[in-house]
């Protein structure tokens, strides 16, 4: 099957760009064209200046993003239609549009800016873009979140509290409120809402609240001197207690930062952390913090990554599993990113 998707790159050449995050198995990520985090990989997608199809070996959320901002002549694909986020889905559009409204009733609107996790619906993207606001990655959101606070504004960050928290921590902004959509607005006080600097939504990563303080004692107490770096979609206790937190890529330059002989315990999802002990095991132990995966990268799988590529090769009357949106969605969504991207110096 390697041999075949191999052949049929060869076939598209430069006018195929496979785009494959970290968290995918080994035999895709070595079929990629591209291999990063979610920030890495849009900027991947935002300069590419040649390539006519983009398939997004990830989940949904991230081929929507490449969609966003392809050109018109470009067109994206995702192996697996499935493979979605249920992070993601914890901020469907019409909560966030209902949150919001109930939100302008107590504060000055045009001093709350929406900022977005990438890991959310272009809609949600759309939303924030469209309303002064930007995306983030957990490798830019300490950038994003300074340049929404500027002029002693508000933020709104969606959907995850936990990164919205570590990085309100790490900046020193403060109060901080967290949102429950299901609650009557959203749970929270007219002195709590008011007086916050960040309101976090309720939602979460089940692959990184699986790690706890317990298992970075248990890990410190098999291997003594060790060190523990988690991502930042981390409970707050579990980031506190952790040598280093960061994104994927974080975690990457960490991993590769450290002497000789150390032994290094990661909390994030288990195909990364098994590709680090692999490219770093002659010199170096990088243990998981706990095995925890998601299956919805998992989804991917050399099968349905041929497929897509076998409709490409064959003409447009047999493609499947592109990934497009809106012309309204496409223009306040992109407007999203490329705030990020301009915020994050991706963009000179």
């Amino acid at each position: 099957m390697k041999t075949g998707i191999q052949e049929l790159k060869q076939q598209l050449g430069r006018e195929l760009a496979i785009l494959a995050h970290h968290y995918q198995r080994d035999e895709i990520v070595e079929l990629g064209d591209v291999r990063g985090d979610s920030f890495a990989l849009s900027k991947a997608a935002a300069a590419n200046d040649r390539a006519r199809y983009i398939v997004f070996c990830g989940v949904h959320f991230m081929a929507e993003s490449a969609a966003l901002l392809a050109r018109p002549e470009q067109a994206v694909f995702i192996p697996e239609l499935s493979a979605g986020c249920p992070m993601a889905d914890m901020a469907p559009i019409e909560k966030v549009e209902r949150a919001w409204r109930e939100l302008g009733r107590l504060l000055d609107l045009d001093r709350l800016v929406p900022v977005t996790y990438v890991n959310s619906s272009a809609a949600v993207k759309a939303f924030c873009g469209g309303r002064g606001g930007a995306t983030c990655t957990s490798s830019n959101a300490d950038q994003v979140f300074e340049w929404a606070l500027k002029d002693d504004r508000k933020i709104l960050f969606l959907p995850d509290q936990h990164l919205g928290t570590n990085t309100a921590a790490k900046l020193g902004a403060g109060p901080l409120a967290v949102w429950d959509p299901d609650e009557e607005r959203g749970g929270l006080s007219e002195e709590e809402l008011k007086s916050a600097r960040v309101i976090v939504w309720k939602g979460f990563c089940h692959v990184h609240t699986a790690f706890t303080v317990e298992q970075i004692e248990e890990r410190r107490r098999e291997h003594p001197g060790c060190q523990v770096v988690v991502h930042p979609e981390c409970r707050r206790e579990v980031v506190a207690a952790a040598d280093a937190s960061g994104s994927t890529e974080g975690i990457i330059r960490f991993t590769a930062e450290q002497s000789a002989g150390a032994v290094i315990v990661v909390g994030t999802e288990i195909h990364l952390v098994e590709r680090l002990a692999r490219e770093h095991g002659a010199e170096k132990t990088v243990l998981p913090l706990e095995v925890s995966y998601c299956p919805n990268m998992y989804k991917i799988n050399l099968v349905n990554l041929g497929r897509v590529l076998e409709g490409i090769v064959r003409g447009r009357d047999h493609w499947i599993n592109q990934v497009t949106v809106s012309d309204e969605i496409k223009r306040d969504g992109a407007l999203a990113l490329e705030r990020m991207l301009e915020i994050a110096g991706a963009r000179k």
